[in-house]
């Protein structure tokens, strides 16, 4: 029934800026917790960024914060994340998610997009 639909990805610089775009269909966004996640080669899926369905409440890896901004367009149903001052270390696919429940933790996401790969040169 859901569908979530990643874009934005490419091959960037180091310091320059992007921005992910996930495209949701057959639920509306801003009922459900969203997130996203990204996964480099040989390496396990790591929380990125998270926001409530509020809009308001925002969590963030240590690894992103202050460089990383996740942001939902409800008119759009579209999750996006502002990715700046980009590193190599931030090279990986990058998956938007949907949680069922209220204030998920980082395991506790149920739907996920195909992802978009996002790779920075140093």
């Amino acid at each position: 029934q859901v569908q979530l639909v990643e874009s934005g990805g490419g091959l960037v610089q180091a310091g320059d800026s992007l921005r992910l775009s996930c495209a949701a269909s057959g639920r509306t966004l801003s009922n459900y917790a969203t997130g996203w996640f990204r996964q480099a080669p040989g390496k396990e899926r790591e929380f990125v960024a998270g926001i409530r369905t509020n809009g308001a409440t925002t969590t963030y890896a240590d690894s992103v914060k202050g460089r990383f901004t996740i942001s939902r367009d409800n008119a759009k149903n579209t999750l996006y994340l502002q990715m700046n001052s980009l590193k190599p270390g931030d090279t990986a696919v990058y998956y938007c998610a949907i949680s069922l429940r209220y204030a998920p933790s980082p395991n506790e996401y149920d739907y996920w997009g195909q992802g978009t790969q996002v790779t920075v040169s140093s």
